[in-house]
């Protein structure tokens, strides 16, 4: 689910102002130097996620309030690609149509549904100053008119009626004025209704269509289709940039790619400090390499232990990647119990650990969240830098020193505690230092403040997730999803290192 600060819990139930739906409803980011080592051994595609710059700044951004497959695989199943940062999020290059229109979007492990901008110069994000301000260009957008492959979508297409959460069939036909008659009969012609794709902060708005599509950039290769169903939105509300699907449900990448059959696909996000390095990226794994052989030590590609802990299967929202959450650790003295919900479902499957590459932070239940400040207030006894708590919307920040205002210096970082997660199947994870606290401003006087990047995820209503695991806790950490088995592995490791060995990285 695409998150920069609050979670997204449900892409339909979320509040948008009718006029503005209606206004979506009626209206039908930087060309990135990308480089891809597409390896055509024994089973393998390597992807490189992109990232462009978060700002020139550096500023990170603040919080703000199933039958598969159903696409035709045209080649290899393996490959690996290069992944880049925005700010908020990690890049997949997809190419779409004939000829090949390269667009880059959010991979997002908590979406069904990819979506991609629609019409060069037609286009419409609202209220998307936020990023305009930022001294990049577009991210590509998709031009129908222009592929000789692209064609709509049947309002009687399984996929349509998914789209639109219809437990019945011939809801999208009678919507689009289909007669009963033609509904019943399977003759009706019109096309799927158009759709309105709702995000915790914004929505996508568009007609779901079917062309070729390619998850890799440019020079041909990687994993693709020749009939694979997707959004064209021409209007958009606070997404300027479309979404890669990779959750678990028929419309997803993996479903209709065959990626489920083939078994496992991984990443590993590099941390925020590389966002502005053109020459890097974060591999996107597809095929056997994404995993090693148990038998010979259960290492990945970067080196130390990868653990399994079991997937989750919610009934309630069986697309989502869910774990179960057994302890927190904090600075390996302070072990937290958290509350059932993070271990598992209640009888209505809501609960669980969602793992998702489209929330920036991790979100944990409100009073769990708030024994988390309390353990780290009585660890850390560097000064408070309240003002930024107050400017910027985090719960807890210090002035940590940096010599000679470095901001990567890591003297005083050895003085914040560690935060260790730890899931059934007695998998422990422990979290990079920076992906738990981060510099939010560039260091004066030999300081730096440093804040937790952590979210609540408030009381809430019981529904849904209890807990995300978000990108930013995610980086620097090789994660796995064994789909053959039902199990995400997780592995602490330097994700340059991994990018580097993957051919991801320029000289």
């Amino acid at each position: 689910m695409r998150a920069q600060a609050q979670s997204k819990i449900s892409k339909a139930n979320n509040p948008i102002p009718t006029l503005l739906l209606l206004f979506l409803l009626t209206v039908s980011f930087i060309p990135i130097n990308c480089f891809t080592n597409l390896q055509r051994g024994s089973s393998t595609l390597v992807f490189s996620l992109q990232s462009p710059p978060i700002s020139r700044t550096g500023r990170i951004p603040q919080p703000k309030a199933a039958t598969r497959p159903i696409g035709k695989a045209t080649d290899s199943m393996e490959s690996t690609e290069a992944l880049k940062e925005v700010r908020d999020g990690y890049l997949v290059p997809l190419s779409v149509g004939s000829p090949s229109q390269v667009i880059h979007a959010y991979l997002d492990t908590g979406s069904d549904l990819t979506w991609v901008p629609c019409g060069n110069l037609t286009f419409d994000c609202i209220d998307c100053d936020d990023y305009r301000s930022l001294t990049i260009k577009p991210y590509g957008s998709f031009s129908p008119s222009r592929s000789s492959s692209s064609s709509r979508v049947a309002c009687t297409s399984p996929l349509c009626m998914d789209l639109h959460s219809s437990d019945n069939p011939y809801d999208p036909c009678i919507i689009t004025g289909c007669s009963l008659s033609s509904a019943l009969n399977g003759n009706c012609a019109r096309p799927c209704p158009s759709f309105a794709y709702t995000y915790g902060g914004g929505v996508a708005a568009g007609t779901l269509i079917k062309d070729t599509l390619r998850v890799h950039g440019d020079g041909g290769g990687g994993v693709g289709g020749d009939s694979i169903i997707f959004g064209c939105a021409g209007s958009t509300y606070h997404e300027p940039i479309g979404i890669a699907g990779f959750g678990k449900g028929l419309l997803s990448l993996p479903s209709q790619l065959g990626i489920f059959q083939k078994g496992f696909f991984s990443y590993c996000f590099l941390p925020f400090k590389y966002a502005n390095n053109p020459n890097i990226s974060s591999p996107l794994v597809i095929g056997d390499s994404a995993i090693a052989s148990e038998e010979e030590g259960g290492g990945v590609q970067g080196g130390g232990i990868l653990q399994f802990t079991p997937m989750l299967k919610s009934a309630m929202y069986p697309n989502y990647y869910y774990v179960g959450l057994e302890a927190v650790t904090v600075g390996n003295v302070t072990a937290l119990d958290v509350p059932h919900s993070l271990r598992g479902f209640d009888f209505e499957g809501n609960g669980g650990m969602m793992v998702d590459s489209g929330t920036t932070y991790t979100h944990l239940p409100g009073p769990f969240y708030s024994e988390l400040l309390s353990a780290l207030r009585r660890l850390i006894s560097y000064p408070r830098a309240v003002k930024h708590e107050q400017l910027m919307g985090f719960d807890l920040c210090y002035a940590v020193p940096a010599p000679n205002n470095r901001i990567n210096a890591d003297a005083g970082d050895e003085d914040l505690p560690t935060i260790a997660f730890h899931f059934l199947n007695n998998v422990s994870l422990i979290l990079p230092r920076d992906s738990s606290f981060y510099a939010v401003a560039a260091p004066v006087n030999s300081t730096v403040v440093k804040c937790l990047l952590y979210q609540s995820m408030g009381n809430g209503d019981g529904y849904g997730p209890a807990g995300v695991l978000g990108s930013f806790q995610q980086q620097n950490v090789q994660v796995v999803y064994d789909l053959k088995r039902d199990r995400i592995g997780f592995q602490a490791t330097e994700c340059a290192s991994v990018a580097i060995k993957q051919g991801l990285h320029k000289p």
